[in-house]
């Protein structure tokens, strides 16, 4: 192999190296974004749920405590 023939391999086989990384580091922010849209739709799950279950905490607490009545003091 010829000198020119070595330069021209070198910088053939960095681009090969670089595609490659270029396709593993598409393929992984492909399923970081996959995952990310997952837990976005948990989150967003929780935060209804968590929504309900304050509402329905707030009634029940609202029916466990009878408004205060406008009394007189015992000792009046």
């Amino acid at each position: 192999m010829s000198e020119s023939e070595k330069q021209q391999s070198v910088p053939s086989a960095n681009i090969d190296v670089l595609e490659e990384q270029i396709t593993h580091q598409a393929k992984m922010i492909d399923e970081l974004s996959e995952q990310l849209a997952a837990q976005w739709k948990t989150i967003d799950a929780l935060q209804n749920k968590l929504d309900r279950l304050s509402e329905r905490f707030g009634s029940l607490e609202d029916m466990a405590m009878p408004e205060a009545e406008n009394q007189r003091p015992p000792h009046w």
